[in-house]
């Protein structure tokens, strides 16, 4: 059976020509890029031009990139030196509808005797601005803000916020992690003092974040114990997932006008089909500015479980909008801040496509689903009696 995967917003393939750049790094030339030998001289050449494209595709000078291991490192990293560097400043920011790579850090620290303020969302899932206006004072330390949700592809003005936040004297992170390679970002024209994104998120391996630390941006170290990184992140350079990642973000640019097009005309055609072929349902987020590859739809009186699980059984990867476990009833935190119904919450299901997604796979997901939905609504009593009330 082969997939239709359609949740690159939880990982994405990594691009072959990615893997092919990476591949020489593994077992011929593999030396340390810190030694001073010619052998691992060759690779921290390659290091530093991975530096680059990383660099290019922000819009920033390759002494603003940091390597990390993956995104929520570089969260932790931006919001823990903030506190180190205004150790007086007790106040941080951020949303309710964060990743938990900051929220569970920012409700960590309240237990520490931090003051968190959670900034809410309207019912599209958009940021409330004057919320976040009257919340930032001379206490802030930092404002740790998402360029775009997960969830929803919802994309906030970071821009704007990091300006607000620049105005008290705080400094602005945001977790950029979906947003890289889907929007333009010119980190040399912004406000922004600090940026997460992650290489799994954009076609490279996973175990690849960066921390973008604008230039002379006070910052002090999550990891120390080595002088890798301008002792910024102490740790034998992860080199060939690097030298990937580097490779992924020059692809990224270039791809950056078909995400926005192709990709988003497949993901419109699916979401609109979906809405026009199955009552009572809602686009989460739908009358916001979103991501392009994203959308999540919400499917009234069904759980998005078994939604998920019947998809699979067709070869259909995709996601739920729902946090259910077993033994849990807690529809996702990003839908309960929005205020999405109850009925809806929990038969939320989020496709997020790629430059890979085809035509042919989006047709075949428009086919089989309304049937899924129309089989599960007759099976519960809910949906029976939603089912009797259409006839």
């Amino acid at each position: 059976m082969k997939e239709i995967y359609l949740d690159n917003n939880a990982t994405t393939k990594v691009d072959e020509a990615v893997f092919e750049e990476m591949r020489p790094y593994f077992c011929e030339l593999y030396g340390n890029p810190s030694s001073m030998h010619f052998f691992g001289g060759q690779v921290q050449r390659k290091v530093d031009e991975g530096r680059s494209r990383v660099a290019a595709l922000l819009g920033a000078s390759p002494d603003e990139i940091i390597f990390t291991a993956c995104g929520t490192e570089s969260d932790n990293a931006a919001i823990r030196s903030a506190l180190e560097v205004f150790p007086e400043r007790r106040h941080v920011i951020t949303s309710r509808v964060e990743h938990p790579a900051v929220l569970t850090q920012c409700r960590n620290l309240s237990q520490k005797g931090y003051r968190v303020s959670e900034i809410g969302v309207d019912g599209e899932g958009r940021l409330d601005m004057e919320e976040l206006k009257a919340t930032v004072d001379e206490d802030t330390a930092i404002v740790s803000l998402m360029w775009a949700n997960n969830e929803t592809g919802v994309i906030f003005p970071v821009e704007e916020a990091a300006a607000i936040t620049k105005a008290k004297g705080a400094l602005f992170h945001t977790d950029a992690v979906q947003a890289v390679g889907k929007v333009p970002i010119d980190m040399a024209t912004s406000n922004i003092d600090m940026l997460s994104l992650s290489g799994h998120k954009l076609h490279a391996p996973k175990g690849i974040g960066v921390l973008y630390l604008r230039r002379g941006t006070p910052f002090r170290p999550f990891l120390v114990g080595g002088h890798q990184e301008k002792s910024r992140r102490a740790g034998t350079e992860n080199a060939a997932a690097i030298i990937a990642l580097g490779k992924a973000c020059e692809l990224a640019g270039q791809h950056m006008k078909l995400e926005n097009t192709q990709v988003k005309a497949l993901r419109d055609r699916l979401q609109d089909e979906l809405m026009a072929h199955i009552p009572n349902a809602r686009i989460n987020g739908g009358a916001a500015e979103r991501l392009p590859n994203t959308t999540s739809i919400a499917y009234e009186f069904v759980e998005g479980e078994a939604i998920l699980l019947l998809l699979s059984e067709l070869g259909v990867c995709a996601s739920s909008g729902s946090a259910c476990t077993s033994g849990s009833l807690e529809p996702s935190h990003v839908l309960r801040a929005m205020g999405v119904p109850f009925t809806c919450a929990h038969g939320s299901i989020r496709f997020s496509l790629s430059r890979f997604t085809t035509p042919e796979e989006i047709e075949t997901v428009i086919r089989e689903l309304p049937p899924i939905i129309a089989r599960l609504r007759q099976m519960s009593p809910f949906g029976r009696e939603f089912i009797k009330g259409q006839g």
